[in-house]
């Protein structure tokens, strides 16, 4: 059943718009206090080291690298990402 709040809109329907939210209720409340207000024993915190990564040479299709190097900085990584969630469903 499709959620009766989703709507299609165009860029200019999205930027005609006026913002719903309560600016002067989000001014008159206070900060986040930090770690105040979360209960955390990081005595019992394990810290995670990744391991190194392995340089190989790999033949990609030249689309496949455009796409990825067309997102900017940590291509490598992102590419990386998509390989272990492949791994990891398999």
């Amino acid at each position: 059943m499709k959620d009766k709040l989703t709507a299609v809109m165009s860029l200019d329907e999205v930027r005609k718009i006026r913002s719903q939210t309560s600016w002067d209720k989000v001014g008159s409340n206070g900060d986040y206090a930090g770690d105040a207000e979360i209960d955390v024993d990081w005595s019992r915190v394990e810290v995670v080291r990744p391991e190194k990564k392995i340089l190989i040479s790999m033949r990609l299709d030249p689309d496949i690298l455009d796409f990825f190097r067309s997102q900017g900085p940590g291509y490598q990584s992102k590419i990386n990402a998509i390989l272990r969630s492949y791994m990891n469903a398999k």
